[in-house]
């Protein structure tokens, strides 16, 4: 009986490390840990996009901002900040996460890679971004894709649900 217990103690300890060790292999790309994330927005709901609600950190890699003369906006993906534009609101200053520092930049200055093997957010294309080229070179090269630039993009956002709407 005893040896039975023991046995039963080892199993469930070992079943909670393979459980553990699976998880950390299930850790999306776009997620990062909460205290690396920046958001951006006032709201009392400032953790979830305000087009759709997902999770900012959880979707962080892809995370897009922007502004209008009211508020700061954060968005889980350029599938969203599209998504607004096309509501005629006029947003400015876009920004994007920079995959390699996991800091905002200027999306317009950014170099995209668009299409590569890494899942995407909102979209089965997925857009990622970088402040360097050589670092969305390296990405490429180890992921597949096509660099473009904020605007090749946003059009490529654009037609993400074209049959959609």
């Amino acid at each position: 009986m005893y040896k039975n217990t023991i046995l039963v103690v080892f199993m469930i300890f070992f079943a909670g490390c393979a459980q553990k060790e699976l998880n950390t292999k299930l850790t999306m790309f776009q997620s990062v840990d909460e205290k690396d994330a920046v958001l951006l927005q006032d709201a009392s709901d400032k953790n979830y996009c305000p087009r759709c609600g997902m999770d900012l950190v959880k979707y962080y890699k892809t995370s897009h901002s922007a502004s209008d003369e009211k508020k700061v906006y954060q968005y889980c993906s350029i599938h969203c900040l599209e998504e607004h534009l096309g509501d005629g609101i006029e947003l400015k200053n876009p920004l994007v996460v920079d995959v390699t520092t996991l800091k905002f930049i200027d999306a317009t200055k950014a170099y995209y890679v668009v299409g590569s093997r890494v899942r995407g957010t909102m979209s089965k294309i997925s857009k990622y971004a970088f402040l360097n080229e050589e670092d969305a070179r390296k990405f490429q090269a180890q992921n597949s894709g096509e660099i473009m630039d904020f605007y090749e993009a946003l059009e490529v956002a654009r037609g993400d649900f074209k049959n959609y709407r």
